[in-house]
Formats: C-alpha cells, structure tokens, sequence
C-alpha cells in the first residue's frame, strides 16, 4: 500500500533528500515551493503526510490555516523542518515532529519512518475487511444465534442474521477468520441493529493474543487489497 506525502519547501537540496527517503519508505512524494498551493492541493487532494519548511516565506501563515483546518490536522501526520528554533515551536505549530535543517539522514529516517507507522496505525484501526463466514452469537449461555459475517475491524463486526438478537451486554462471538490460526472469540455488546438484519457488534474484550492475531489478519487483507 502505497501512502502520499507532500513537502512544502524550496530548499532543493533538503527536498531531494526527502524524496529519497521517502522513496524508500513507499511514500510517493508531492513537492510545492508555494504554501498556499500547498493548501489548495490539501484541500483537493488526500495527502497522509505533510512536511513543512518553517524557513520558506509564507510557512506560518500555511501553518495556522492547517491548524484552523481541525479535521485535516488530525489527519495528516504533521512534520516541520527548520533551525534549532523548530523544536522549540513545536506545540505551537501542532506538529507532531519536528527535525533541523541540515537534515540528518538517520533522524529523518527514525521521524519519517514513526510518521508513516503512525499513518498506517490509524487506517488500520478503523479498517474493515468485508468477507461472508458463519458468525455463532450467545447471549447469556442460554440462547445462540448463527449468523454471518458482514464485515469485521479491531473495534467490532456486522453480522447478518434472520433470527432475533437481544439487546444484551453479556454476548459471546465465535468465527473462524480464513488463513488464521485459531477461532476469534470475544466478549461483545449489541451497538445498534436495523429491520432488515443487520446487527453491530462491539468488542468489549479480547484476551491480548486473540487482539494480536486479528491486527495482523486485518493488516494482511489491507495491504493484499
């Protein structure tokens, strides 16, 4: 999966640096020299992660439109290059990084590489991977419903089913994901349902290996898309 990233800088010789870097990290890679054709482009475009200058004309200005911008600034892993000063303006800008110019090849690699797996983190938590497999849903020990699976992420799943669901905290889900290694089994909570039945179902505990093991399902059926 390949992620997007945009450097706002006019300072080619840092850029070309970034560039690399970035190519190895699978990030293709936007430049601009003009903040407010940054912005225009973030407003059209869906961009992962943002690098901005603080030394080009126009950066702080650029800066406070993306923070203004609250749904877009937290979205995009937000990293600002500059003097010695930049760390030091850091909260203030709402970045989440900051490195010094000259850039150091090794920091920028460890700052680059956490932005991208912070990237990655967030898609993967709100990931849904839609697939049909028989889901068993008991309520209370006393009555078990089959369904089918709808779709499933690290939060919950959708289930379809033609039988009635109680509206219970004390659920328990089994099904078998394909290729995993063992059932997923879960204590759950009805979320919401609807008349044509559908039903939501959230999480309320995994033991820590069952939690691992779908993070890593999940993660193999984003990327294979």
């Amino acid at each position: 999966m390949t992620l997007s990233s945009m450097v706002v800088s006019r300072d080619w010789q840092e850029v070309s640096v970034l560039e690399c870097i970035l190519g190895g990290l699978h990030m293709e890679v936007a430049v601009e020299d003009e903040p407010q054709r940054a912005l225009s482009r973030l407003h059209k475009s869906k961009i992962d992660a943002l690098i901005v200058d603080c030394d080009l004309n126009g950066s702080r200005q650029f800066l406070r439109e993306i923070q203004r911008d609250e749904g877009r600034a937290s979205t995009v892993p937000l990293v600002i290059m500059g003097g010695p000063e930049s760390r030091q303006n850091l909260e203030s800008t709402g970045a989440l990084y900051a490195f010094e110019k000259p850039i150091s090849v090794e920091q920028a690699v460890r700052t680059l590489s956490a932005a991208r797996n912070l990237i990655l983190d967030g898609r993967l938590r709100y990931h849904r991977a839609g697939l049909e497999v028989p889901v068993s849903l008991c309520f209370n020990r006393r009555s078990r419903v089959k369904g089918n699976l709808v779709n499933v992420s690290q939060g919950g799943l959708q289930v379809y089913t033609d039988a009635p669901v109680e509206a219970t905290k004390n659920l328990q889900v089994a099904l078998e994901l394909p290729g995993a290694k063992s059932a997923l089994k879960a204590k759950a909570e009805v979320a919401w349902q609807d008349k044509r039945g559908n039903v939501g179902i959230r999480f309320v505990k995994l033991a820590p290996r069952v939690q691992r093991a779908l993070q890593l399902w999940l993660a193999q059926q984003y990327f294979a898309n």
